[in-house]
């Protein structure tokens, strides 16, 4: 359950839904002001490990704060000072990093943060959705701090926050920038999630509170994956009408299965203007067990930044097949691959870390 009841927030003062005022969800691709992030704390998703991410995690931000703000949620002073203590270590240029003390239960923001949506061409140019959020269907209770996370932006930016009232993820949803949304079945249908709504009904919301005209449906996620699905790991926009697909290349492993499904589906899509997708095929990593723990590891989790796209690698053979896959989608910006081992245990990497603000 929430700590804070939305009645305790203004509503967005806006009349309306978000599509209906002209404002929409940008691609990733597109300039950004600033990414968002929730420091890392939470020893249980790091179980023995917490501590061996954060020099990888201060890469990930100064490689962002080259061409971007970062706007970190910290819980409080303490967790500041840790904060910067490791981003000096690793050189961050600290002019370009902003704090928010925004308590959380986890860091994974492109699940909690804020969905900034915006019209160029009215009086407020930014407003904010806030979903509900319930930790992937109510696997890690608590998780009412994170699910506050966008109203407390809202408020500290007087920017208008619309509360659809279900639960959306940031990482189970993909955007070309023209009107159309990729996103699995394996998670939105997931009745962990919104059991009283239909697909039809699960459309709307999203046309309605993202300012899109198309939804295209995959229906599978990788193994490992307990967000049920999310299409950060399987399918990426690089252009309005590319995108980078994994595939596994092993047919013995359990993923080649569910990817080809995949790759047929994305193969027979059309976008809003008929045109089939352009489709980049991206090798799936070798199999990164931890523990006995199968991990979602996968290339498709890189974080599109203004200057860069970063990447997670595993130490795999395979790592630098898929940079190069990577950049050349990526023609001007420079592909940087940061070693996700340690980071993955906690089942994400730098696209689940993290969430764009737009400029606009």
């Amino acid at each position: 359950m929430n700590t804070q009841n939305l009645s305790d927030f203004p509503s967005s003062g806006l009349i309306g839904y978000p599509k209906q005022l002209g404002y929409y969800f940008p691609a990733e691709f597109e300039p950004h002001v600033a990414t968002w992030l929730s420091w890392p704390h939470k020893e249980a998703s790091w179980p023995g490990k917490i501590h061996t991410i954060f020099p990888y995690y201060a890469k990930f931000i100064k490689e962002l704060t080259a061409g971007e703000l970062v706007r970190i949620n910290v819980a409080d002073e303490a967790m500041k000072v840790f904060a910067i203590s490791h981003l000096e270590k690793e050189g961050v240029d600290m002019n370009s990093v902003e704090f928010f003390f925004h308590p959380t239960n986890d860091a994974w923001c492109r699940d909690h943060g804020p969905a900034f949506l915006v019209n160029p061409d009215a009086e407020q140019k930014k407003v904010i959705v806030d979903w509900g959020y319930n930790a992937w269907g109510d696997k890690y209770p608590p998780y009412g701090l994170d699910d506050v996370i966008p109203t407390l932006i809202g408020k500290h930016f007087n920017l208008p926050v619309f509360h659809p009232g279900i639960v959306m993820e940031g990482g189970s949803v993909e955007f070309n920038g023209k009107g159309t949304i990729l996103t699995s079945t394996a998670c939105l249908l997931n009745p962990n999630r919104n059991p009283h709504l239909n697909q039809q009904q699960i459309e709307r919301y999203l046309f309605d509170y993202y300012g899109m005209e198309q939804v295209l449906w995959v229906d599978e996620g990788i193994v490992g994956d307990d967000t049920d699905g999310h299409i950060d790991d399987t399918v990426r926009f690089v252009n309005e009408d590319t995108v980078i697909s994994v595939v596994e290349e092993n047919g013995n492993y359990e993923n080649y299965e569910l990817l080809q499904q995949n790759l047929k589906q994305l193969k027979a899509m059309r976008l809003l203007n008929g045109k089939q997708l352009n489709i980049v095929e991206l090798p799936m990593p070798d199999e990164v067990v931890f523990e006995d723990q199968r991990l979602p590891a996968s290339y498709a989790n890189f974080y599109i930044a203004n200057k860069s796209v970063i990447v997670p690698v595993f130490g795999s053979p395979k790592d630098d097949k898929a940079l190069q896959i990577i950049s050349q989608c990526f023609p001007d910006r420079k592909v940087v691959g940061i070693d996700s081992a340690d980071i993955i245990w906690g089942l994400g990497s730098f696209h689940c870390l993290s969430q764009q603000e737009p400029l606009v």
